[in-house]
């Protein structure tokens, strides 16, 4: 997998993961990072820009980015607070490290990557746009492109710099059925206005689908998760931010 990422990125040193809330970005950005920093060239920075909620945030599961050798940047809030984290400017025009940018839901968490868009509009840049087949809006193509066009609005990212990213992931009891039914719905939706360019499957479902469908596959593993699952006798009940 690692050497499909690096083929796919070419050149690109900066990824930036935005969406409605619940489509999945933390968990893709977060499994993005661990790929690139598989790659072994370079070293990984991973912003956690989400300031417009308290939970299933990048920065729950810290140790375990941390763990993987990534550098990882937040900045610590007051009763959930805005605050910036820093140093994303410096790194976004540093040409020798990776860098991962999970932004908050929706146009209200894309504001907090406003003033960085000159940089973020460069041509080492890519940005992601996370869709969910079974988020209630990207039910049809006028709420995506209304909610796109939100984003976009408040992020100032020229749309030609957005690129797709399928995740048709209702969470850890997601069967292949699902997925590729979810997966089909939203190429159906999406492509003839942007080509979708990789799906996200769960790692435990990769074998069985990997073969029924055309797009790149990626698996991702689940670190978000409620504090109380994974107890003995418990059932997993990951789900994705």
């Amino acid at each position: 997998m690692s050497e499909f990422i690096k083929d796919f990125i070419g050149k690109k040193t900066n990824f930036v993961f935005i969406g409605e809330a619940g489509s999945g970005k933390s968990e893709i950005a977060i499994n993005f990072a661990r790929y690139l920093k598989e790659l072994g060239d370079k070293p990984v920075h991973f912003f956690d820009m989400d300031m417009t909620k308290p939970l299933f945030r990048s920065r729950d599961v810290i140790a375990d980015i941390e763990a993987l050798g990534i550098e990882f940047h937040h900045e610590e809030q007051f009763y959930d607070a805005p605050v910036q984290v820093g140093g994303v400017n410096i790194h976004l025009k540093d040409d020798n490290c990776y860098v991962v940018m999970d932004v908050g839901g929706d146009h209200i968490g894309a504001r907090a990557i406003g003033g960085y868009a000159p940089k973020i509009n460069k041509d080492n840049t890519m940005v992601y746009y996370v869709l969910n087949a079974f988020r209630p809006w990207s039910g049809d193509i006028d709420h995506i492109d209304g909610t796109l066009g939100m984003i976009l609005g408040t992020s100032h990212i020229r749309l030609e710099n957005v690129h797709m990213v399928n995740n048709p992931n209702a969470g850890i009891s997601t069967t292949a059925e699902e997925f590729l039914e979810g997966a089909r719905k939203m190429e159906e939706m999406v492509c003839p206005y942007k080509p979708v360019d990789f799906v996200c499957v769960k790692e435990d479902l990769y074998e069985e689908v990997k073969s029924k469908t055309a797009v790149p596959l990626i698996p991702i593993h689940l670190y978000l998760t409620y504090p109380w699952v994974n107890l003995p006798g418990d059932e997993d009940t990951r789900i994705g931010e």
